[in-house]
């Protein structure tokens, strides 16, 4: 090949090759201009968010607290306790372990708030009628409330507290009058809630004879708001096995009052539907919210009877209460939130115009007084 054949042949050779790179960088310019408007023609349609992966975190980072997450802390308690409380079950079947109760006289707490509008009928006038101290607010609120829906003021506490010998003492008397040898009436001393100090009987004078029935039954349908509930009716009596006593109330607080009332529910149901289905440990506790909006946490914990303490689980940072079952237990009640759950500690005074009127006033007090002489229908007596 002659020179200038080879020159040419080098210079078309470079030539081609200047072609093929300016082909090549031509056609990834071409290509990334159109990735480029590609990418930019979808973020207008969905959002750049779909096309950027969440920045990676390790697993500690990931772990944010659960603020609905229930963190429990222990909360410990004589095991003895397990048989003292505002839900103690007391009955044919559940003794009562006398002892311990802050009782106070009903007709003394009165004297010294000023109270005349209800008293007690106290035994003697040294053996006073004696209730346990917080039951007191939440029955005089209730009567309180009650004269100021009906204006009816012939309220009269006539049992509460019984020592467990005055117990037998009614016991063995009604046996005396009826000639049985089981009284179907009036509970065997250390069986009747009337020891406990929590349950107080009503009665109205001059007639004795308070059935719950017409104006009074206000109080009936009421009661579940100062937490107290009646405790023997007549539609139950087949489950307390006592028969139906209207005037007989029994403390157990206000959550639990009012969930029993709403579910028709008496003691012994209430008691064994907390033990059998809401212990500590399972998914589900009882929850419920009042009329009010107050909502409530309710479960049982079992007691350690192989040690002297019990330890409960209750919630960190939330109010509680613990109440011995009578049974095998503790139940806990859990104030969610905070709300008009609780009682007033001061009842309603008596309005003006029984308070400031000297006479009416005195006829109040006068006719209280001259019912604590006066005997009775035995039935009243009686009772459990």
């Amino acid at each position: 090949m002659s020179k200038q054949s080879q020159i040419s042949r080098e210079k078309s050779i470079r030539r081609t090759k200047t072609l093929f790179e300016i082909f090549i960088t031509v056609s990834v310019i071409a290509a990334g201009g159109y990735i480029i408007k590609g990418i930019a023609e979808r973020s207008q349609t969905v959002g750049t968010s779909q096309y950027y992966a969440e920045p990676e975190t390790s697993e500690e980072e990931s772990e944010i607290p659960d603020p609905d997450k229930v963190i429990y802390e222990t909360y410990n308690v004589p095991t003895k306790d397990k048989f003292h409380g505002n839900l103690i079950l007391v009955n044919d079947n559940y003794r009562y372990f006398s002892g311990d109760e802050k009782l106070i006289s009903i007709n003394e707490k009165n004297a010294e708030k000023g109270r005349t509008l209800f008293s007690a009928v106290d035994p003697s006038e040294t053996d006073k009628m004696m209730i346990v101290e917080d039951v007191y607010e939440p029955m005089a609120s209730m009567i309180f409330d009650f004269y100021d829906a009906t204006e009816i003021s012939n309220i009269l506490i006539y049992g509460a507290y019984r020592s467990t010998d005055f117990q037998q003492q009614l016991y063995d008397d009604d046996l005396t009058m009826t000639g049985d040898e089981e009284s179907t009436r009036v509970a065997k001393a250390g069986f009747s809630e009337h020891e406990s100090g929590l349950a107080f009987d009503i009665t109205t004078y001059p007639d004795y004879d308070y059935q719950g029935e017409g104006e009074y039954v206000w109080l009936t349908e009421n009661c579940y708001k100062y937490g107290l509930i009646v405790r023997y009716t007549e539609e139950k009596e087949q489950i307390t096995k006592i028969q139906s006593e209207p005037w007989h109330f029994r403390y157990v607080g206000i959550p639990h009052a009012y969930y029993m009332a709403k579910n028709n529910l008496c003691l012994e149901e209430y008691i064994d539907m907390i033990i059998t289905k809401y212990y500590y440990q399972n998914d589900e506790h009882l929850e419920f919210t009042d009329e009010n909006g107050n909502e409530y946490e309710v479960y049982f914990v079992l007691s350690d009877d192989a040690s002297d303490v019990t330890t409960i689980p209750v919630p960190e940072g939330k109010r509680f209460e613990v109440s011995g079952t009578n049974v095998n237990g503790f139940i806990v009640t859990v104030y969610k939130n905070e709300g008009t759950a609780q009682p007033v500690t001061e009842p309603p005074t008596v309005p003006e115009e029984e308070s400031t009127d000297e006479s009416e006033s005195t006829e109040i007090t006068e006719t209280t007084e001259s019912t604590e002489t006066t005997e009775p229908p035995t039935a009243y007596v009686a009772g459990q």
